[in-house]
């Protein structure tokens, strides 16, 4: 058993294993053994038979001995159930990034839920293509990058980017209406950690214009979904999705008005997941708890 220390934290533990009797007794009986309290569980088996099990477990201790912990759970509970997992720690903030072309909402959006604290983040810069929404950021003391996207230049503008994402410890970056196309060195660079929010109900209208190819379909339904970057554009896997009834009288300027407020909404429910540790990937689908 670890030694008890002084401090109290908290801690959300993800797992992927094959699914079999005893994986959640498993679990509780070691953090039981360490002293821990279980403050929230959410679990799901693609198949009891043969199947896949996920499970997320947020636990309270008496002790700061993570290492020890960890040690521990590889060992005594991961190892013998063939677990894939991970620990993350309320105490150590992420890091978001925002990249941003010359459309505000999604931006502002989450500026104001992080300026009124409900993202639980640190938002130590902007990187945007256009300059118009320098003074949106400074304004609250968040340094901007206006780094144009110039002819025959993309490459050496992406290069600026990531580095300025490497120097900042970047835990994550969100595409609030980035309009650019990253590479795959991009994409490798920052695997599953990169959410875009398409103004789509993803697979239909992939790409450029939805909103103009909704209308000339005569569509119903609009949508937004929020994912995360692959190298096939539009493919990654889906975090989060919604969408609004229309009719045959809303025009296309209509549909973008719409579409702006769903954008918002779902990018934002998208990024709270994602701080909080309720997704977890499997193949080109998420779980989301």
């Amino acid at each position: 058993m670890l030694q008890t220390l002084s401090n109290h934290f908290t801690a959300c533990l993800l797992i992927c294993c094959p699914d079999r009797p005893g994986i959640v007794a498993g679990v509780s009986q070691f953090l039981y053994q360490l002293g821990a309290n279980i403050l929230d569980a959410s679990q799901h088996s693609t198949d009891p038979q043969e199947g896949l099990f996920f499970m997320r477990m947020e636990f309270r201790l008496s002790h700061d001995n993570r290492h020890t912990l960890e040690n521990a759970f590889e060992t005594q509970v991961a190892i013998p159930l063939q677990m894939e997992w991970r620990i993350d720690y309320s105490d150590q903030r992420k890091r978001m990034a925002i990249l941003v072309s010359a459309y505000d909402h999604c931006l502002m959006e989450l500026l104001w839920r992080w300026k009124n604290e409900e993202l639980a983040v640190d938002i130590p810069l902007v990187i945007s293509n256009h300059s118009k929404l320098e003074t949106a950021c400074t304004s609250l003391d968040i340094p901007f990058h206006y780094l144009p996207v110039v002819p025959d230049q993309k490459e050496a503008q992406e290069t600026a980017i990531i580095q300025l994402l490497q120097d900042h410890q970047i835990d994550f970056a969100v595409l609030a209406r980035y309009m650019q196309i990253l590479s795959p060195r991009f994409v490798g660079l920052f695997p599953q950690r990169i959410i875009n929010i398409h103004h789509s109900f993803l697979p239909a209208f992939a790409g450029a214009r939805p909103y103009q190819h909704a209308y000339t379909r005569g569509v119903k339904l609009i949508g937004a979904t929020a994912h995360y970057v692959t190298n096939e554009l539009d493919e990654g896997p889906i975090i989060e999705q919604d969408v609004a009834r229309v009719s045959h009288k809303h025009a296309v300027d209509d549909l973008v008005l719409l579409g702006r407020d769903i954008e918002r909404q779902v990018l934002t429910r998208a990024v709270i997941a994602h701080i909080e540790n309720r997704i977890i990937l499997h193949g080109n689908k998420t779980i989301v708890f």
